[in-house]
């Protein structure tokens, strides 16, 4: 088997060019060939994920089972023209209907709302009637467990109300994507240059980014208030991005805002990160859609100081303990090359950064007789390396759906999904001119000093 030391040490990446895409393409049949491996058969002719192949059960959830790679199996079939990920993921919406029964979350990420908005994808991309229904059934299920305020502890995107907002919205539900959503104008906190929000009842830290801070309720209130003609809605989004743009620390290049005020976790987390949790990778893609929704170019120059904090910050090397830990689409690699397809799509960006980060995910591939799947790090653990996830945030799922667009991509200019994230908006191409852009490697350095 080839992988990664225990250390996570990877081949040095050059960046000067990727792999073929034929070669990044049978790594991504690779990826799908394991996590096909690995599943469960369940009740009814089903099929279900665990999060760990140790694992004892199936998890269902969007951000870390089963309905996050019924995606990429979607996304494989319309890829390949091969109907075995089609019959995978009718087999999987069987078990997600059952799961979405009996969940008692009803998040985007964590829980009911991502289950239905999966469902839904099975019934538009391969006609399962059974699979609408499900859906539909679920979604009412969300509607009817407001408590008026939310739906439990979390209050921010991945948990939360902006999440269940954006799924309802994506569901064809705007009167539930605004019920979802209104709470928020009651509960703003003013501060110097904008409102925040807690992420959570009770904690004293408030939180920036999109996962689970301000920029992620910004992202749900500009989606509602601007799918729905609800201005009031897009003002308060506006100053919740005023607020974080406030916090920035890399100014008037770069774009870097602390993980949050005061530090939550400080013993877990570092004070700055850089991907699509934390970090200017999903700040600009806050700011996509605020140009969007807004039509002001301004937000799309804030975008860009994201992208030049990211490509100076030295990933995806891991310089030091902790730094660049995960290849996954949450807190790693792919979800930055997510973002670099986006730009490349829209903004004519050359592709030099989204080969380095391809090659390294290339790189750190483990490939056997099983297939291939990536392990992420853990510094504080001895052996560090920790065991393959399989879903969306943090495992393979994630990974090679962002491998396929990048295929995509470079062939034939297509940057679409065949599932629409709720959180990343589709690429609206533009007239620009290509971006004159260095030679960018990994290693560069960091905007902040």
């Amino acid at each position: 088997m080839t992988a990664v030391d225990r250390d996570g040490a990877a081949p040095e990446v050059n960046g000067a060019e990727a792999p073929a895409t034929d070669e990044i393409e049978a790594l991504a049949v690779d990826g799908l060939r394991w996590l096909l491996g690995v599943a469960r058969e369940t009740g009814g002719g089903g099929l279900g994920w665990p999060a760990l192949p140790s694992d004892p059960r199936p998890e269902p959830m969007l951000y870390s089972g089963t309905a996050g790679i019924v995606p990429v199996l979607l996304e494989a079939r319309r890829h390949f023209g091969d109907d075995v990920y089609g019959d995978a993921a009718l087999r999987a919406a069987r078990s997600l209907a059952v799961a979405a029964e009996e969940c008692r979350d009803d998040s985007l990420y964590f829980g009911r709302t991502g289950m239905a908005l999966v469902l839904r994808a099975v019934h538009r991309e391969l006609g399962d009637s059974a699979a609408a229904a499900a859906a539909d059934r679920a979604m009412a299920r969300v509607r009817s467990r407001f408590d008026g305020t939310g739906w439990g502890e979390l209050f921010e995107l991945m948990g939360g109300n902006a999440g269940i907002g954006l799924g309802a919205l994506a569901a064809g539900d705007p009167e539930l994507a605004v019920l979802a959503v209104e709470p928020y104008a009651r509960t703003a906190e003013a501060t110097a240059a904008g409102v925040q929000w807690a992420h959570r009842r009770g904690v004293g830290a408030r939180l920036h980014h999109v996962s689970h801070g301000t920029l992620g309720i910004v992202y749900g209130l500009a989606a509602v208030g601007g799918a729905t003609g609800r201005a009031d809605l897009v003002e308060l989004a506006r100053a919740g991005a005023a607020d974080v743009v406030a916090r920035d620390e890399a100014g008037p290049d770069g774009f870097l805002v602390p993980h949050s005020d005061p530090q939550y976790l400080p013993d877990l987390i570092e004070r700055h990160s850089y991907g699509w949790c934390h970090g200017p990778a999903g700040d600009a893609q806050v700011f996509r859609l605020l140009r969007d929704v807004l039509a002001d170019p301004g937000w799309q120059a804030l975008a860009d100081r994201c992208w030049h904090t990211v490509t100076h910050s030295g990933l995806p090397r891991r310089l030091r303990p902790g730094f660049w830990d995960n290849n996954g689409r949450c807190c790693g690699t792919a979800g930055v090359l997510a973002l670099a397809c986006d730009r490349m799509a829209e903004r004519g960006d050359a592709p030099d950064f989204a080969h380095v980060l391809v090659a390294d995910l290339v790189a750190r591939a483990a490939r056997d007789a099983d297939g291939a799947r990536w392990s992420n790090v853990e510094h504080r653990a001895t052996p560090s390396l920790l065991e393959p996830r399989t879903g969306w945030g943090a495992g393979t799922a994630g990974i090679v759906r962002e491998l396929l667009r990048f295929v995509r991509l470079s062939d034939s200019g297509d940057p679409y999904y065949a599932f629409v994230w709720p959180d990343q908006p589709v690429v609206r191409r533009v007239t620009v001119a290509p971006q004159a852009t260095e030679s960018i490697r990994p290693g560069g350095t960091d905007v902040v000093s």
